[in-house]
């Protein structure tokens, strides 16, 4: 991999994009995110029973104790929330997850997480990235990770797509834009940019590739090296994606009436169908975002609202994964950068703060046991008082699951080692 700097690296993609608009007629911005992804390692784990990840992720810190870890004996901590059981013995939930209860017997809840970061751009950093962040380097995102070490499935398509998620929480840093998500906004619109624009025949596309190639011929002799090949490459890529079978991937429209209807009509709702719809065309990570968890201010009425768009869509997904036989080789992730405090704050119309020294994460499918909790908080949910977790060991399991090794050493350009979990340990017990 060669050292080059951030900036150089974002002119160079500036200047092949527009040089790509200009003489084909297409954008090549949603291919800069994974072309050239590398083959898996020797070192790598086998046997995984996952192929691919969907991580839902829950922007804001979602509250424990309204959702997965409530204490029902503790009226003064619940507030407005009461809990209902599930389908998992001894999995009691809050009471705004009606339709997850249904499916919890195929979901681990992980209750003991805790994390170190308190503020939402360092406690979503280390999330997604399992470092601390730093002034002088950008961490690889879990999905650049899994794109590093694991390599494409399909051959045509990212393999690593990102649903109205902050280019900071997937982007490469070290590895280089090319292992970045290729990102998408709305679910309804797919991806952009990725087809020939109707401006430009066929004729006249094919005529402008091949003048590109006679253009390209003597600078490609005279300058043979790795740059000048990726950039090459990616035209191919993106030719490739556009006459590939594999784009109807990116159109939710496809899908019965029966199964939106299943999934639900939010942005959260369709991003989960999108993801469904990629990982069943090879792609191999799909990260969806979820925002408005950051609930200082009125925390029932917002978690209310935040929890009727992920029920719904939490549960179809899980639902429609084992009816097509798709969860047993995907492991879907619900993660968040901390949880609420126990503590209700009258003054904030009943607000909870910030609170990383304990919160839950969900695993269901790829090898996973359902049905179960692990680790336990004390009785209002403030710390962690059995089995706990660090952000590190959580990502570490994600590897795992996979089949990476969360142990093997990659050093960045500046020679530094580092792992796709840093110090965790992957939590075996979880696994069937």
């Amino acid at each position: 991999m060669n050292d080059f700097t951030h900036t150089d690296e974002i002119t160079r993609r500036s200047f092949l994009s527009n040089a790509a608009r200009t003489l084909l007629g297409v954008h090549l911005f949603p291919m800069m995110g994974t072309h050239l992804a590398e083959a898996a390692p020797k070192e790598a784990a086998t046997g995984a029973k996952a192929k691919h990840i969907i991580y839902l992720y829950m922007s804001g810190g979602m509250s424990h104790l309204d959702t997965f870890d409530p204490k029902p004996k503790k009226k003064d901590v619940m507030g407005k929330t009461t809990t209902i059981p599930s389908k998992a013995t001894d999995v009691m939930l809050g009471h705004y997850l009606p339709k997850t209860a249904e499916i919890m017997n195929q979901v681990c809840v992980i209750n003991s997480m805790n994390s170190l970061q308190g503020a939402h751009e360092q406690g979503a950093y280390i999330m997604h990235t399992s470092y601390a962040m730093r002034g002088t380097i950008k961490h690889p995102s879990m999905g650049s990770w899994v794109m590093k070490l694991g390599g494409r499935i399909n051959p045509d398509i990212p393999g690593f797509v990102s649903i109205d998620t902050p280019a900071d929480h997937s982007g490469a840093g070290f590895f280089g834009a090319k292992y970045a998500a290729a990102p998408i906004g709305s679910p309804q619109d797919g991806l952009q940019d990725s087809r020939r624009v109707s401006e430009v025949s066929k004729e006249n596309f094919d005529r402008r590739l091949s003048l590109a190639d006679k253009l390209n011929k003597k600078f490609h002799e005279r300058y043979a090296n790795a740059d000048v090949q990726a950039y090459q490459d990616l035209y191919q890529e993106a030719i490739r994606l556009m006459n590939s079978k594999d784009l109807a991937a990116f159109n939710i429209d496809q899908e019965s009436a029966a199964t939106k209807k299943l999934y639900g009509t939010g942005r959260f709702a369709q991003g989960c169908l999108l993801a469904r719809r990629l990982i069943e065309h090879g792609v191999r990570f799909v990260e969806v975002q979820l925002g408005g968890w950051d609930t200082h201010y009125d925390n029932f009425t917002a978690v209310e609202g935040r929890c009727q768009e992920f029920d719904q869509a939490y549960a179809a997904l899980i639902t429609d994964l084992e009816k097509r036989g798709k969860l047993q080789d995907t492991l879907v992730v619900v993660s968040t950068e901390f949880g609420r405090t126990p503590e209700i704050k009258a003054e904030h119309s009943d607000g909870r703060d910030h609170h990383p020294s304990a919160f839950s994460c969900l695993l269901a499918g790829g090898g996973i046991k359902g049905g179960m909790k692990y680790g336990e908080t004390d009785a209002i949910g403030n710390k962690v008082r059995k089995d706990p977790v660090t952000v590190q060991d959580f990502n570490a399991t994600i590897a795992h699951a996979v089949g990476l090794p969360h142990d093997l050493v990659v050093m960045s350009p500046s020679k530094r080692p580092f792992k796709i979990a840093d110090k965790g340990t992957p939590i075996l017990d979880l696994f069937a």
